[in-house]
């Protein structure tokens, strides 16, 4: 039996907030649809390490009903595995103390499996060997996000929360906590142009703890740099652009833990797109009553 990671580390972790708190979709932002890709090369030239890739797409529909509804899928492969995550998540949005909170619940579906190819020394057909499978089960995740006006947000979630057993590769998907927080901090240093923005992430599956400290400078509303720490792990550094209802976004991990002599780094790439909603119609009398 073997213990090991199971869910995602993104350096962009503060554009994927969806994923892993439902509670977080659409909350902060406009009326408007976003998509966002993700794609992550973790412990680059280290043969079979993770290669993930995720697509989070999410509409704030308040101006019609007080809530967001958002689609969230994700893939990962390491070595031999394979696992894919299908959520479809809904936030109710309760104005609360001059800010916004959300609560949100996804439900969907985990699937594992893998596909190995063995070199065996004697024996190709050594029935101990596992050989290609692939199981899917019910998931669902849990959270609540408050985002105050004045810049600071705070959440928590639980992610697999049936915690469900795939019995045919002896696989648990064990249950996740979370909790997140940030604050921006509006024309730092008296600069109107820049402001500041710092962000933590916890989670832990009860085995293990691990944590993101992230902080950014955004300059001008336009272009973006920051640093990420995450302790035992790695020291990313990213960058990104803000041009039209488009952000571009580039991060590079530098290894520190006991692979460092074998990794070289973490790579990770954003595109994001956000489109306005269209305005409610304006209805208008026409019975000479109610003019």
């Amino acid at each position: 039996m073997v213990y090991g990671q199971q869910e995602k580390l993104l350096t962009h972790f503060i554009f994927d907030k969806m994923s892993i708190n439902p509670g977080a979709t659409g909350v902060g932002m406009p009326a408007q649809v976003c998509g966002t890709m993700i794609y992550r090369n973790q412990w680059d030239k280290f043969n079979g390490a993770p290669n993930s890739a995720l697509l989070n797409a999410e509409a704030n529909i308040s101006q019609y009903v007080p809530s967001a509804v958002g689609l969230s899928f994700y893939h990962d492969a390491i070595g031999f595995s394979r696992q894919n995550n299908l959520t479809l998540n809904y936030a109710y949005h309760l104005p609360i103390a001059n800010g916004m909170l959300g609560l949100g619940v996804g439900l969907g579906f985990v699937s594992y499996g893998m596909s190995p190819t063995w070199v065996t020394p004697n024996d190709p057909t050594d029935a101990s060997l596992p050989t290609a499978i692939n199981e899917i089960n019910f998931d669902a995740n849990f959270g609540a996000y408050y985002s105050h006006n004045s810049g600071w947000y705070a959440g928590i979630s639980s992610t697999h929360l049936p915690a469900s057993e795939l019995t045919q590769l002896n696989f648990n998907t064990a249950r996740h906590y979370y909790a997140m927080g940030g604050y921006t901090y509006k024309d730092a240093f008296g600069m109107n142009s820049l402001d500041l923005e710092a962000n933590l992430l916890i989670r832990t599956d009860l085995v293990r703890f691990s944590s993101d400290i992230n902080v950014r400078a955004i300059w001008n509303n336009m272009f973006y740099g920051g640093i990420t720490f995450r302790p035992d792990d790695a020291v990313g550094i990213m960058a990104g652009l803000n041009w039209q209802r488009f952000t571009f976004g580039y991060s590079y991990d530098i290894t520190v833990n006991r692979i460092s002599s074998i990794s070289t780094g973490s790579h990770e790439l954003l595109v994001r797109y956000c489109y306005p909603l269209p305005p409610l119609p304006v209805t208008k009398p026409r019975h000479p009553r109610y003019l």
